[in-house]
Order: structure tokens, then sequence, then C-alpha cells
């Protein structure tokens, strides 16, 4: 008799505690579909906006382009995305740097040198001895990226006159042999 009485107390209490845990997997399963965007691999969905595929979504995309010289680019588009999956696979190509509701970052990097050194780009030597690349000449001191230091004892004076004058890169294949012509006189340790 007591067994059943005790059973019949508990019946409310187990009910309840049932409710309780339905509640929170609930709660649980709401916030992981509705809050944060799921990240999985190549799977880069937002659970509510896969769930809701007729109304679009505006978005700020920015795209760095990195280029070997070390100038990034940044690029602002305005997307509006109809769809994640046709989103996702428009920028496949692109790395995910950040994002959030409002705003998405890709990376690529650019095997090339930048428009700007292209333009205006010419390998000189600083005051120390480094190999850097400036904006214009070499006399304007405005650098854009240094590599290493020379060992101007033993450059060639052809060579330093050069660096002294500025080398002007427009392409590549310029800049890569500009590189290993002097890398032969870096100071070792740098």
């Amino acid at each position: 008799m007591i067994n059943e009485m005790q059973s019949n107390k508990l019946k409310p209490q187990l009910l309840s505690y049932k409710r309780m845990t339905l509640c929170a997997c609930t709660l649980i399963i709401f916030l992981i579909m509705f809050t944060s965007p799921v990240l999985i691999g190549k799977m880069k969905v937002s659970a509510s906006e896969s769930l809701v595929s007729d109304q679009p979504h505006e978005v700020e995309v920015l795209l760095q382009r990195q280029y070997l010289d070390g100038e990034m680019s940044e690029e602002e588009l305005e997307e509006t995305i109809w769809s994640m999956e046709d989103f996702w696979s428009y920028y496949d190509e692109w790395e995910l740097v950040d994002q959030n509701k409002d705003q998405i970052v890709f990376r690529k990097e650019i095997n090339d040198i930048s428009p700007l050194m292209k333009m205006h780009g010419y390998f000189g030597i600083e005051d120390d001895g480094t190999l850097s690349i400036y904006n214009g000449k070499p006399t304007e001191n405005e650098v854009i990226q240094s590599f290493f230091q020379i060992n101007t004892k033993q450059l060639k004076s052809h060579l330093h006159e050069s660096l002294l004058e500025g080398i002007p890169v427009s392409t590549k294949d310029e800049y890569l042999e500009v590189l290993k012509i002097y890398q032969k006189y870096a100071i070792n340790g740098l």
C-alpha cells in the first residue's frame, strides 16, 4: 500500500521533471538552429537563413586580395543572398576570414604583384642596406615592403648604383628576378 501511495505522489513530480527536460531540450535546439552560424567544413550556412529561402538577406562582402609584394587591396560589395548554397559556391575560391550577420570577409592570395607595384614600384636600398620596394623612386622614401639587409661591401658597384637610382618593376618575373639577384648579397641571419 505504501508503494502505491508513494508512486501516486511521485507521478506529478516525474511529469514535471519530464516537462522541464523537454522544455530544456527544445530551448537548446532552438538556440542551435537560430542563433550563431553553423561552420562545419565547407558548410558555412546559418541555420535560420537556410530555413527561410524566400526572403533575401543583405550582407556586406569584403574581398581582400593579398599580393606577392605584401600589398593588400580591399573591395567592398553589397550582396543580396537568396540562396546560401549559391552564395557560398560563388565565393568557393576565396578563403573565409570572418563573418557575422551583417558582413562576410574573404581573402585570396594572388600569385602576382599588386597593381600599385606594376604602376609605381621600384626596388631600392634603405640607408641601413635593406632591400625595399618603394612607391615611386627610392628618393621619395615611401617604402611599400622591406626584404633583407644587403652586404653593400660585397655588392658590385653597378648593382649598388641601380638600387640607389631605383629599379622599376612592372611584372612578377621582374620582381622575382631582382629578388634572386640581390638574395646572393643578403646578410645571413636576417
